[in-house]
C-alpha cells in the first residue's frame, strides 16, 4: 500500500522531531529478521526507553536533511533500514542492538549519529562494548572510597605507631 503525500510529510516531520531530541541514533538493516524476532527486539528496546522506527530510505534522508544533517544519507545502504532512537542514554541502543545481532545474524548494524556526527559500524560496536553508566558510576565511587580508606589508614598508622612506642616505653 502506497502512502499519500500527506502521510509521507507527517512521517518526515515525526522523524525530524525524533532526530532533534536524540542522543544516539543507530541505523540497522533488519532484512531477514523474523516478525517474532523484531517484536522481541522492539520489546527489549522499549524497556530501555529506546524507540525503534522503520521507514523508507528517501523519507529518512529527507528528515536528515531537514534536521541539518545534510552530510548523512542512508540512500545507498543495503537492505531495509530501521532507526533506534536513544533519548536518555547514548550507549543503550548500541548495546542492545549489538547483543541482538549476535544471536540473530540477519540484523546488521550500519552506523549511527552521535552528537550530530556520523559514526560507522566499528564505532557503534565500540560503544556497545562500553560499560553502562551505572557500572561506570560504581567504579568511580569505589575508587573514591579506596582513596579515602587509604588516607584514613595512613592517619591511623601514625597514631598506632605512637601507641606502640609508648607501650614499649612503659614496659
Amino acid at each position: 500500500m502506497s502512502l499519500t503525500k500527506k502521510q509521507k510529510q507527517e512521517i518526515v516531520i515525526d522523524l525530524k522531531d525524533k532526530l532533534q531530541k536524540q542522543k544516539l541514533v543507530a541505523f540497522v538493516n533488519y532484512k531477514g529478521v523474523t516478525v517474532k524476532g523484531l517484536s522481541s527486539l522492539r520489546r527489549d528496546l522499549k524497556k530501555e526507553g529506546i524507540e525503534f522506527k522503520v521507514s523508507k530510505k528517501t523519507l529518512i534522508d529527507l528528515a536528515l536533511k531537514e534536521s541539518g544533517l545534510k552530510n548523512i544519507s542512508v540512500k545507498n545502504c543495503d537492505g531495509q533500514i530501521a532507526l533506534a532512537f536513544g533519548y536518555n542514554d547514548e550507549i543503550a541502543p548500541a548495546r542492545l542492538l549489538y547483543k541482538f545481532s549476535k544471536t540473530n545474524k540477519s540484523l546488521n548494524l550500519l552506523g549511527g549519529i552521535l552528537a550530530n556526527n556520523f559514526i560507522d559500524k566499528a564505532e557503534i560496536i565500540n560503544l556497545a562494548n562500553l560499560p553502562s553508566r551505572q557500572e561506570l558510576l560504581g567504579a568511580v565511587a569505589g575508587t573514591m572510597n579506596a582513596v579515602i580508606g587509604g588516607f584514613v589508614r595512613v592517619l591511623s598508622g601514625n597514631i598506632t605507631g605512637l601507641l606502640t612506642v609508648l607501650s614499649k616505653i612503659k614496659k
